[in-house]
């Protein structure tokens, strides 16, 4: 996109290109997302960013009326396969904050200088730059929903220091953090809750129509018992499940959203899915949250991947039935492995002899799913073994930054792991939007979204789920 069309795109409110780019208003410091309601600027004092970070760089502060911070990610970062792309996969996992820009570029492959030069040249912002906007929402997440003490936030965000984060939260929202918590729903003045474990309510962001009917009846005929359960009657459902996360675990609860009755296909026009989030150290929230989000493809372009295929002649019917439909990744890249490996039948056995005990069960959540090294250790043979074990001494790779092209190779190598499987798994545990597995015909013309015309194949009856 030109800077002509972006600005038609901000004068029309156009919701399709949240997340998508960022404006700023040069007369009033402020950046927004493109479908922001305020009056549209005049075109000579607006400026165009390609991320928030970029834009708070410049020393333009979040409207807070828009909360550009809350938008959907970029669905460009989920289709592209270079350094950029898998950079920004990495950084929205939380990586910068535990790892530093030295364990992000050696992940990549690449010298400190060479991504730091690569992000900056394309997206106006570092490494250090966009993981600071992303530590910002975050704190303002746990500022407004939760009671727990400034201090704590500061720490459980990712800063270094109070001082960082006092001066981060003033430079990104022209607020000091208390004044930032009177904006909360309930005006800061709920009942105080100082449990790491305490529950946060979120708001998942997705542009565009979501099908969500479609997800949950994936999510529960998959679910495997004490790992994850699903509830309540169709159109109302609840997922939840258990996360190994990096400083601790969690329980994530997400609920079905589905359009008016009017709607045909059931579609959720736009907006957020309900979520809740336990957390045994508040410092996993980014990670907990971007998990999710890979797990329920929020941040696909609905519109870009519709237009595409309903094009097509056999799948314009199909498409028109159902848009928004998405195609479902991993909370849990190397247990999806497994999974895809063994079938739910087995993962429940696995889960029960080898599975971690949750401290306190919650519900049907009883466990976490066992980590490859216990498998590896426990049954390193067969199929499942080479698998686990190649896993745990990192020969295969499947963390969000993951080269797919690299992996797919690495997992064919495997004795006994077939092509379909492996694109079982380079479709959800790496989240790759145009996977072409053996056997059906998937025309260039899908490209890049034949993931999702499988989808629609096997939402329409024509082909059988793996």
């Amino acid at each position: 996109m030109d800077e002509d069309t972006r600005y038609e795109a901000v004068r029309s409110r156009d919701a399709r290109f949240d997340g998508e780019f960022f404006f700023a208003v040069r007369t009033t410091g402020i950046y927004c997302r493109p479908s922001c309601p305020a009056v549209t600027p005049k075109r000579h004092n607006v400026r165009f960013f390609a991320t928030a970070a970029a834009a708070q760089g410049s020393g333009f502060r979040a409207c807070r009326r828009c909360r550009p911070d809350a938008v959907p990610g970029s669905a460009g970062w989920n289709v592209r396969a270079d350094v950029v792309g898998r950079a920004m996969r990495l950084i929205g996992d939380g990586v910068v904050d535990r790892e530093g820009v030295r364990g992000l570029a050696a992940r990549l492959g690449y010298s400190t200088r060479q991504v730091q030069r690569q992000l900056t040249a394309e997206l106006g912002a570092g490494p250090v730059a966009l993981a600071r906007a992303q530590r910002a929402h975050t704190a303002r997440v746990l500022v407004q929903t939760t009671r727990l003490p400034i201090t704590e936030i500061a720490f459980a965000a990712g800063f270094a220091s109070v001082r960082q984060f006092n001066d981060t939260i003033r430079a990104v929202y022209a607020a000091t953090p208390t004044e930032l918590r009177t904006t909360a729903p309930d005006g800061g003045r709920g009942g105080r809750r100082t449990a790491a474990s305490a529950e946060i309510p979120l708001r998942l962001a997705h542009r565009g129509p979501y099908l969500s009917g479609a997800v949950f009846d994936l999510l529960s005929d998959e679910a495997v018992p004490g790992v994850e359960e699903v509830s309540g009657e169709r159109g109302r459902r609840t997922y939840r499940r258990t996360l190994r996360l990096p400083h601790g675990t969690g329980i994530a609860a997400v609920d079905e959203r589905t359009g008016s009755a009017r709607s045909a296909s059931g579609a959720h026009p736009g907006g957020w899915l309900d979520a809740r989030l336990h957390l045994t150290d508040p410092r996993d929230l980014t990670t907990a949250v971007g998990r999710l989000r890979r797990l329920l493809d929020l941040d696909a372009d609905p519109y870009a991947v519709d237009e595409r295929l309903g094009a097509d002649d056999r799948l314009a019917p199909l498409v028109a039935a159902r848009p928004g439909l998405r195609s479902p990744g991993a909370a849990d890249a190397e247990e999806l492995a497994v999974r895809a490996v063994a079938g739910t039948a087995e993962a429940e056995r696995l889960v029960r002899r080898y599975g971690k005990a949750l401290d306190a069960p919650s519900g049907g959540l009883t466990h976490l799913f066992p980590e490859p090294a216990v498998l590896a250790g426990a049954e390193p043979h067969g199929v499942l073994g080479a698998l686990t074990t190649a896993l745990a001494d990192g020969a295969v790779r499947l963390d969000p930054g993951a080269d797919r092209d690299d992996t797919e190779a690495a997992l064919l190598a495997l004795p006994g792991l077939d092509a379909a499987t492996v694109a079982v798994i380079r479709t959800r545990a790496l989240g790759d939007p145009d996977v072409a597995p053996p056997g059906p015909d998937l025309p260039d013309s899908w490209r890049p979204w034949r993931s999702y015309a499988l989808q629609h194949l096997r939402a329409a009856g024509e082909l059988d789920r793996p």
